[in-house]
């Protein structure tokens, strides 16, 4: 079945020694009042509720699934139900949201860090709730106040769910091609009709009613993206006491079965003249529902980061106990009739990789949840403008970098525990599977990396890249001058150079071929992720070497695996950098009738 035990001491270190988050709220008005104590409270009971209540729960949702019952009826996983009125009752759906509603009015980093130990104990179950935030944030900012006052407080407390109704079966990424038409019914509602799939948490059991929110095409509608609306579509309409009234005209058509994430209904939505609300303004539903997307594609890099932590934890308990072998360097447990596997450096090889890419995703996801806070809460207009910048420049690089990571990191974990890993009763081929889809769903990674070159990079010139690499910049001059600091500023230093003028490469070449953008985009993002990845671990390695005299190992730990990281992983950006500058010609030149 295997383990898990939240992080919680490497989840503080780095929201209160490497980013000061009780200093930084001080300057968010809102959230003012909050301190470390409470922080650590509430993360710590978190803790708890994901391993002892949702964690062994993964391997049930696993073999399980969800059931398809007919006309429209899916009922999840055993325990799942339980574990969601627990959620429920605890408070839980509440911590991040607006008072006003209901809700605890936590940061996001907060929460952030909450649905990293969710995602950890069992990712299947944890995009229920997750995409009813995600809805909540959508109406939040772009419902009426009459819509603000019905769905929110339900959404709120968890007595309702919401879902993201994009995809067609003629279309994916590609959403200017739908056909869910919207059609007015003179009452202020609009009947909707179509087929959406893959709506992940679409029909279950779990909750009295399900909030939609579907894009649809008005009879005026132009083609293309700038034709669509967006509209909130309930499972049960609500009555006037807001309670769940009359049946609406969507029903779950089939669910899918799936490589993993059993535990999750994915499902086939039917809309058959649905009654429907628009949100926001006609034919401006893409920019509405962006708000929902950029926030599915950040709860999709602690998606990723979650896995990596817990098939790392897994890894390395099994590593410690698993005897095979002698160390190549002598006996390492001469009572025993081999050494335990830790000892072999291929095994550290795999264990430090996956702790390097959690330890990692962990800052740079946390730093970004302060930065969405910053954007939101700050006292200073600028320090707002700032933060959204830097938030809009690196979503597609949480999302797209961590989940290719975690990837890697429980491909790992599966090739340490061995052929134990390939068989179900470890639980380690479960998190492949259910890694997979982190790399495909909320726009698959390449979309992302145009998104970051094409949109992000090149849509402002680079500023938002400069601004970020500025930050990068103020710290290799502070820290460049100390001897002991050279190991991690140096290459550092030199990435950001390299970075800079592969930019402005791509960039010329683009100018001439719009297919070299495409082509330099996948190496682009992770030459970018390493970036990023290096900046933080330089500032944690800082950290470490100030505490090290302290005795406490976590600062040993820290610092050798910053040194693992800069010079066992790092160096992959000699090669990404010499695949963007190969540009699109090998790719290109081949006529498709020789594929």
């Amino acid at each position: 079945m295997g383990q898990y035990a939240a992080p919680l001491r490497d989840m503080q270190f780095v929201l209160h020694e490497l980013l000061n988050v009780e200093a930084e709220v001080r300057r968010m008005p809102k959230h003012a009042d909050l301190d470390a104590d409470t922080i650590n409270q509430v993360l710590e009971e978190a803790g708890r509720f994901c391993s002892e209540v949702l964690f062994p729960l993964n391997s049930v949702g696993d073999r399980e699934g969800c059931r398809y019952q007919g006309d429209g009826v899916v009922t999840t996983p055993a325990g799942f139900r339980e574990a969601y009125r627990q959620y429920v009752e605890a408070g839980w759906p509440a911590l991040g949201c607006d008072p006003a509603y209901g809700g605890q009015g936590l940061p996001a980093f907060v929460n952030n860090a909450f649905y990293e130990m969710l995602n950890s104990a069992n990712q299947a179950w944890t995009m229920y709730p997750g995409l009813s935030h995600g809805a909540y944030e959508c109406l939040h900012a772009h419902g009426t106040p009459e819509q603000r006052q019905t769905y929110l407080p339900k959404l709120v407390s968890g007595a309702w769910t919401g879902t993201m109704c994009l995809t067609e079966p003629h279309c994916g990424t590609d959403l200017g091609l739908l056909r869910t038409k919207a059609e007015p019914d003179g009452d202020g509602s609009y009947a909707i009709t179509g087929t959406k799939i893959f709506i992940s948490s679409g029909e279950h059991d779990l909750a009295e009613n399900i909030v939609h929110l579907v894009l649809a095409r008005l009879p005026d509608a132009q083609p293309g993206t700038k034709g669509i609306s967006l509209f909130v579509v309930p499972k049960f309409v609500p009555d006037a006491a807001g309670a769940p009234g009359e049946r609406n005209a969507v029903k779950c058509g089939s669910i899918e079965h799936k490589m993993g994430i059993h535990g999750n209904a994915t499902c086939v939505m039917n809309f058959e003249g649905a009654r429907g609300w628009l949100v926001g303004e006609p034919h401006r539903g893409l920019n509405a529902m962006f708000l929902m997307m950029n926030t599915a594609r950040l709860g999709v890099g602690m998606q990723g980061l979650g896995l990596t932590e817990v098939a790392y934890q897994n890894a390395l308990a099994y590593a410690k106990e698993r005897l095979q072998m002698r160390s190549l360097s002598g006996r390492k447990a001469p009572a025993l009739p081999a050494d335990p596997i830790i000892v072999h450096p291929d095994v550290r090889r795999m264990l430090l990789t996956q702790k390097a890419w959690a330890e990692g995703a962990r800052a740079f996801t946390y730093w970004a949840a302060l930065h969405l806070d910053k954007e939101l809460s700050h006292a200073d207009e600028a320090e707002r403008k700032d933060a959204a910048d830097l938030v809009a420049l690196l979503t597609p690089v949480v999302k797209a970098f961590l989940t290719d990571n975690a990837f890697e990191s429980v491909n790992l974990a599966l090739q340490v525990f061995g052929g134990h890993g390939y068989i179900a009763e470890w639980g380690v081929e479960q998190y492949v599977r259910d890694a997979r889809i982190n790399m495909i769903y909320e726009g698959t990674n390449a979309i992302q990396a145009l998104d970051l070159l094409g949109r992000k990079v090149f849509g402002d010139m680079g500023e938002r890249l400069k601004r970020f690499g500025r930050i990068v910049t103020a710290f290799v001059e502070a820290e460049g001058v100390k001897p002991e600091m050279q190991e991690f500023v140096n290459p550092l230093a030199d990435l950001v150079e390299k970075v800079q003028k592969l930019t402005m490469e791509i960039g010329m070449k683009a100018m001439q071929d719009p297919d070299e953008v495409g082509a330099a985009a996948v190496p682009y993002l992770r030459t970018v992720g390493h970036l990023v990845f290096s900046y933080f671990w330089a500032r944690m390695a800082r950290i470490a070497l100030d505490r090290e005299a302290s005795g406490d190992p976590f600062y040993k730990s820290k610092l050798a695996t910053a040194r693992f990281y800069f010079a066992k992983l790092l160096p992959e950006t000699a090669a990404t950098i010499r695949q963007a500058r190969a540009g699109a010609k090998p790719l290109m030149d081949m006529d498709e009738a020789l594929f």
